[in-house]
C-alpha cells in the first residue's frame, strides 16, 4: 500500500488547526504535568508512580485525543470524504496519528522529567514509550470508529481504561490468585515492570521481555485498527 508523505502532512496541518481550537481537547495536554507535579509532591518513592502515571496518560491523553479526532470527523461526515480523496487509507491514519504521537511523546517527555524518573535503560524505556504511544494510538483509532459523536468518543475510551489500566492495580492486590496471572502479559504491566528494573544488577533479557510483549500487542492492535477502518467506511 503506497504512502503519501505530502498527503499525510495535509491531514496533519488540518487537525493541528483543529485540535488548537478545540480547547476542552487541548486541556488533555496538560493532564500528565499536573499528575506529575502531584506525585512529584507526594515523593517520587511513591511505589507505582511512574507506572501509574505514564499508564493513566496513555489512555486520558493519546487514547482519548486519537478516538476525539476520528470521531470528529465522523460526526461531521468528513471521514468517508478523506477517503474519496487519493489518500490512502495509511495516508489518513498516519495523518491522523502523527499529531498524536507528537503531542503524546512531547507531554510525556516533559511530565517524566518533572516526575524526576531515571530509567535503568534510557533505549530500552524510549523504545517502551516509542511503541507504546503507537499501540493506545491505535486503540483510540478504535474507539473512534465505533463513536460517531465526541461525547461517545469520550466514553468509548472507558473499556480501554479499564483494559489497559486496571491490570496493574489487580496484578498488585490479588497476586497470588492464579487467573491474575494471565494479566502479567498485558502492555500496561510490561510497562511497569520495565519501569520498576533497577539501574544495576539487570540483564539485556530483563529489558527484551516486556518489550516483546508491548511489541506484540502494538501490532495486533495496530493491524486491527486498519481493518476496522476500512470495514466501518464500507458499512457506512
Amino acid at each position: 500500500m503506497s504512502i503519501s508523505l505530502k498527503r499525510a502532512r495535509a491531514i496533519f496541518v488540518k487537525d493541528y488547526k483543529e485540535f488548537s481550537r478545540n480547547y476542552a481537547l487541548s486541556i488533555m495536554l496538560i493532564f500528565p504535568i499536573i499528575l506529575a507535579l502531584l506525585f512529584r509532591g507526594a515523593g517520587s518513592s511513591l511505589p507505582g508512580a511512574i507506572g501509574f502515571l505514564l499508564n493513566t496518560s496513555f489512555v486520558l491523553l493519546t487514547c482519548f485525543a486519537q478516538a476525539c479526532l476520528i470521531a470528529e470527523e465522523k460526526e461531521r461526515n468528513t471521514l468517508r470524504s478523506l477517503m474519496m480523496t487519493p489518500a490512502t487509507t495509511m495516508d489518513v491514519l498516519i495523518g491522523k496519528s502523527t499529531l498524536v504521537f507528537v503531542m503524546s511523546a512531547v507531554v510525556l517527555a516533559i511530565a517524566t522529567f518533572i516526575f524526576g524518573y531515571k530509567p535503568a535503560n534510557i533505549w530500552a524505556f524510549v523504545a517502551a514509550i516509542i511503541l507504546s504511544i503507537i499501540l493506545y494510538t491505535a486503540a483510540g483509532t478504535i474507539c473512534g470508529l465505533f463513536s460517531k459523536t465526541l461525547l461517545e468518543a469520550s466514553l468509548s475510551i472507558i473499556p480501554a481504561a479499564i483494559v489497559f489500566t486496571a491490570p496493574p492495580v489487580a496484578t498488585l492486590l490479588f497476586g497470588d490468585f492464579p487467573i491474575f496471572k494471565v494479566l502479567d502479559y498485558t502492555p500496561s504491566v510490561q510497562l511497569v515492570q520495565l519501569l520498576n528494573i533497577r539501574n544495576i544488577g539487570f540483564t539485556t533479557g530483563d529489558l527484551i521481555k516486556p518489550l516483546l510483549i508491548i511489541l506484540v500487542w502494538t501490532v495486533v492492535l495496530t493491524i486491527v485498527s486498519v481493518i476496522l477502518y476500512q470495514r466501518r467506511l464500507k458499512d457506512e
